[in-house]
């Protein structure tokens, strides 16, 4: 993503081309997590896993860089975005992404639930992908510092928008590895409880 974010009305929609790489990723990912489910993650080899998704290793690598990537790549993130643009204008940046996250997860299908909590488990039981996660989650947050900046008047580097992105993805995470660990619970409702403590200021 580019440093300047556009406003939604000049945000052009993804291009044919655009869809296709998304495919592709998707797809890769998809293979890629039912061989670590079937074979364990270790004894899985991105040759195998090329060759389960139809594309040569050398397409692979385009799209992640390492095995590791390919579980932590989140392909919802752009949804969360369009559907945050989307909340009216009167709502505060943590309540459009309340409103945000709500909607996206309730569109996933019980596969794809499935599969987010496959990539959850594995990166925490992966010594490997544990170690990326730090890494990993530059990404997101300045993405989120960038939708909540564009929506506040502000700069995304501005300290007050990047603690906001911060605590965003802070009690995102804690959902997320409360799902882990009991993969019954109801995400959806966890992520919303969660960003409801958010917006209510953490009232203990």
């Amino acid at each position: 993503m580019s440093d300047r974010v556009l406003s939604q009305g000049e945000r052009p929609a993804p291009g044919l081309r655009e869809r296709k790489k998304a495919r592709t990723r998707a797809a890769i990912q998809r293979h890629a997590l039912r061989l670590f489910r079937q074979q364990g993650y270790e004894a899985t080899t991105v040759s195998q896993v090329a060759e389960a998704a139809e594309v040569s290793e050398s397409t692979f690598f385009r799209y992640f860089p390492t095995k590791e990537d390919v579980v932590l790549w989140d392909e919802f993130d752009p949804r969360v975005v369009e559907v945050f643009r989307a909340q009216p204008a009167g709502l505060s940046p943590v309540a459009a992404l309340r409103a945000a996250f709500a909607e996206v997860m309730v569109e996933l299908s019980p596969a794809q639930l499935a599969e987010q909590g496959e990539r959850m488990t594995l990166v925490l039981s992966v010594p490997p992908l544990r170690a990326m996660l730090v890494d990993q989650i530059r990404g997101p947050m300045r993405l989120i510092a960038e939708v909540v900046a564009e929506r506040a008047g502000r700069e995304p580097d501005d300290p007050a928008v990047r603690a906001l992105a911060g605590a965003v993805l802070g009690v995102g995470l804690s959902a997320m590895f409360a799902w882990a660990e009991d993969r019954d619970a109801d995400i959806v409702a966890l992520v919303d409880e969660a960003m409801a403590q958010l917006e209510a200021g953490f009232p203990l």
